[in-house]
């Protein structure tokens, strides 16, 4: 999956921003909660939030690992070694956007269009 599909994808959802942190990467986020990260150069590695109960199983699969700094928060990276389906690992990205989504509160929400 090439970084355009990843970005496209993330800014196409409802609420949606784009900032870059740490001098390299690309955050996406929604009501200023982080919900995609990826590097601006090289791999198309991207971390997101999963699921408590999917972590380990994720954690599992060949390319997908614990997120660095963000694992105990049940992040994931997904690398380019992960062999899925560029639209399996779009899933991925649409679920931590509702995770994240959920998370906030009903006005934000409200205001977000996302009630």
């Amino acid at each position: 999956m090439d970084r355009d599909t990843l970005r496209n994808t993330c800014l196409a959802l409802k609420g949606v921003q784009e900032e870059i942190k740490w001098e390299h990467d690309l955050v996406y986020t929604i009501g200023g909660r982080m919900f995609c990260v990826t590097g601006m150069e090289g791999p198309v590695n991207f971390s997101v939030k999963v699921p408590d109960e999917d972590f380990e199983e994720l954690c599992g699969v060949p390319g997908i690992e614990p997120a660095p700094y963000l694992a105990r928060a049940k992040w994931v990276l997904v690398t380019e070694a992960c062999t899925w389906k560029p639209s399996k690992k779009l899933e991925l990205v649409g679920n931590s956007y509702r995770l994240v989504g959920a998370k906030l509160t009903k006005k934000a929400q409200k205001e977000l269009g996302l009630l």
